[in-house]
């Protein structure tokens, strides 16, 4: 199967399915496979549900002219993906980092769309799987492209590189994240850097904030850097409020002297300051900018300030490293308020540096006071503190109802795999 025969089949149908449960009439189906799964398996019943075409790379009892076999699926749909992106001469600007990525790509999003077309990642589709497919997404009417990436491991950055082909790049942070996968810190900047690398060969240019010092050497080399922060660059601002939701002080590069998000936590400020940055670099409009950034509203258990039972909780459970948690806390301890409960579940993906770092986690805790706290799963059964703990999320719900708070603040955090968010569903 020759790329541009495919590609034309797509600019007929320009929808693309790897799921035979969300396939609609007129996809293209690909048959993926993972450790657990063969998509090839589906692929006469995803024609059976109107699948245009379905591409596979295992003969498997479906052979007509629907069907088109190719050696190998996911390079197939990357191929595809990277043919479609070079259809296009628009920014296209990419974004990665250990914690505030998706937060930033919201943002980012938000204030180019008010003034462009704009095409983003939708959720958290920022993988092997998730990025093509946001690619192949972006219509023929696109102005701009906002694409996250994720990584967990070297080389993956890179690896998504090569069929993005980002004209922009933003890293958040680099902090400690997927260690297992990356091998300690040093090994996060490198992973997380290959952004850097691509837009450094590229002549590209990169979004930097200023206060981390340490983006700084990583991007030695490339010519073209915008900078954001506190005291430096395009845009520049300080925490001017923090409870309930974080306010923004512009000191420089708005016509405007305040933003009142409705984002949880002082540690959101590089992501609003970066997402200003860039619409200002694009030409938004000063007012367009301030109400994109103060109409967004975080969702999907990322900072959400919610009701329940009477009780205010801070609902971050999306995710967690030892970077995220600790600003996570040091910002909730720093509230104004009586009454304040964690709820932490385990980090995930620390390799050999999970118990030390969980068991710093507790020193953290140690030096604030707390109306109670509870610990969740994974390794915090295996290290020495007082606090309550339970093995699991919905032991941990029973809990919350048991106790019968009122008028308490509650953080609830935790790594995907322990599902924190179930502690109040």
């Amino acid at each position: 199967m020759i790329i541009e025969d495919l590609y034309k089949k797509f600019l007929e149908k320009k929808s693309v399915q790897t799921d035979t449960r969300k396939l609609k009439a007129g996809d293209i189906f690909f048959a993926l496979k993972g450790p657990n799964f063969n998509g090839n398996l589906f692929a006469q019943q995803a024609l059976d549900a109107g699948a245009a075409y379905v591409v596979v790379d295992e003969a498997i009892g479906v052979v007509n002219e629907k069907c088109m076999l190719v050696d190998d699926c996911l390079s197939t749909l990357q191929a595809l993906a990277k043919y479609h992106r070079q259809q296009f001469q628009i920014p296209f600007i990419a974004i990665t980092g250990s914690n505030g990525k998706t937060t930033s790509k919201e943002l980012i999003a938000a204030v180019l769309s008010s003034h462009f077309k704009t095409y983003t990642t939708e959720g958290n589709l920022n993988n092997h799987i998730g990025v093509p497919l946001t690619i192949l997404r972006v219509g023929q009417d696109a102005a701009m492209a906002v694409i996250e990436m994720g990584a967990n491991h070297q080389k993956e950055i890179a690896g998504y590189c090569a069929y993005t082909l980002p004209t922009h790049g933003v890293i958040t942070n680099t902090g400690k994240a997927h260690l297992e996968g990356f091998g300690g810190i040093e090994g996060v900047r490198k992973g997380k850097g290959e952004l850097y690398d691509f837009i450094r060969a590229e002549q590209g240019t990169i979004f930097i904030y200023d206060d981390y010092d340490y983006l700084k050497p990583m991007s030695n080399g490339i010519e073209n850097k915008v900078w954001y922060g506190q005291s430096r660059g395009l845009v520049q601002g300080t925490v001017a409020g923090r409870e309930p939701f974080l306010e923004v002080a512009i000191k420089k590069g708005l016509d405007t002297t305040l933003i009142k998000t409705k984002l949880v936590g002082d540690y959101n400020l590089p992501n609003v300051l970066c997402a200003a940055t860039i619409g200002k670099y694009f030409g938004v409009p000063d007012e367009k900018i301030v109400n994109a950034i103060e109409s967004y509203i975080p969702s999907n258990s990322r900072s959400q300030l919610l009701e329940y039972k009477g009780n205010h909780i801070i609902l971050d459970a999306y995710n967690a490293n030892p970077s995220s948690m600790k600003v996570a806390i040091e910002n909730f301890a720093a509230m104004h308020t009586t009454e304040k409960i964690l709820m932490l579940g385990a980090m995930k993906e620390l390799g050999e540096e999970s118990i030390a770092e969980h068991q710093a986690l507790i020193h953290l805790i140690d030096r604030y006071s707390w109306k109670a706290v509870v610990l969740v799963g994974g390794d915090f059964e295996k290290i020495k503190h007082s606090y309550i703990y339970l093995p699991n999320a919905d032991e941990a719900r029973e809990w919350l109802i048991a106790q019968d708070f009122h008028g308490a603040h509650i953080l609830i955090k935790g790594s995907r795999g322990i599902a924190m968010e179930r502690v109040i569903s």
